[in-house]
């Protein structure tokens, strides 16, 4: 099986962990990474303002603080752990797979590469919705590990939002392929980890689901090339698309947390 992987400039668990988890086990031929220009942020900040209006967006920005101050620092020493797991697990591929750097996965210089090096599958850790033209590039399909439980919390921060929702049940990871919607292509799986609700941040839950369950999908995306697998049920589930996480919805979260925990 031929992959290729596309993600961001500054996220090491995909650039480093994730491509050798992929040359673990196929032939990674081809590597995409991106290094947006501030524009493009500019752009989702202006795109989450016409979404939330100013109370949700002085909400947004309230989260972002906080998690600077109170939580970002814990998230980055587990994720330098999580990296030496990774690292520690898997080794790097020898030669190292062809790599591109550009602004966007969805430019000529991006498509070429990915038609030149033919993937079967193509593996999407991008925030950036994909054309059609880049998509459609593999044989078998583009995917995604979505950090939410599709379709129920399709978007940004799946994890986050369904511990603020209340929905246990529903905190885990989305194998699903990429169509031209926002998380809506079909589910070939869902996958869970035992999180401490009082504990944990969405950004160490979200990763360690993918740490935990990279065997699983090491055999589903065998599976999806060997046209065996076969998509999962979802119709009659609820559907949404969320947004950024607002510090009012952490709280919410948190202090249900700690009432279940005094209730123990």
């Amino acid at each position: 099986m031929r992959t290729a992987l596309i993600y961001h400039a500054g996220d090491p668990i995909s650039g480093v962990g994730l491509a050798r988890w992929l040359a673990s086990f196929s032939d990674l031929v081809a590597v995409v990474e991106i290094d947006e220009p501030w524009r493009r942020s500019l752009k989702r900040i202006r795109r989450e303002w016409k979404r939330s209006g100013l109370f949700r967006m002085i909400d947004v920005l309230a989260f972002r603080l906080y998690y600077l101050l109170w939580l970002a620092r814990a998230d980055r020493k587990w994720q330098a752990e999580g990296l030496a797991e990774l690292r520690s697990t898997y080794a790097a591929p020898v030669p190292p797979p062809p790599l591109i750097r550009t602004s966007s996965p969805n430019n000529l210089e991006a498509e070429a590469f990915l038609r030149q090096h033919a993937p079967d599958v193509v593996l999407a850790r991008s925030k950036s919705l994909l054309k059609r033209r880049v998509f459609s590039i593999p044989a078998n399909g583009t995917f995604v590990l979505h950090p939410g439980i599709c379709p129920d919390y399709r978007n940004a921060h799946g994890c986050f939002w369904a511990l603020s929702e209340g929905d246990l049940s529903n905190v885990g990871m989305t194998l699903l392929r990429i169509d031209e919607g926002i998380d809506t292509g079909p589910v070939f799986g869902h996958y869970f980890w035992r999180y401490e609700r009082q504990n944990a941040s969405h950004i160490r839950i979200q990763n360690q689901v993918l740490i935990d369950n990279l065997d699983a999908v090491r055999k589903k995306l065998l599976e999806i090339h060997q046209r065996r697998a076969t998509p999962i049920e979802i119709r009659g589930r609820p559907s949404r698309e969320w947004g950024q996480p607002w510090l009012s919805a952490y709280l919410r979260w948190r202090n249900s947390a700690a009432g279940a925990l005094r209730k123990t």
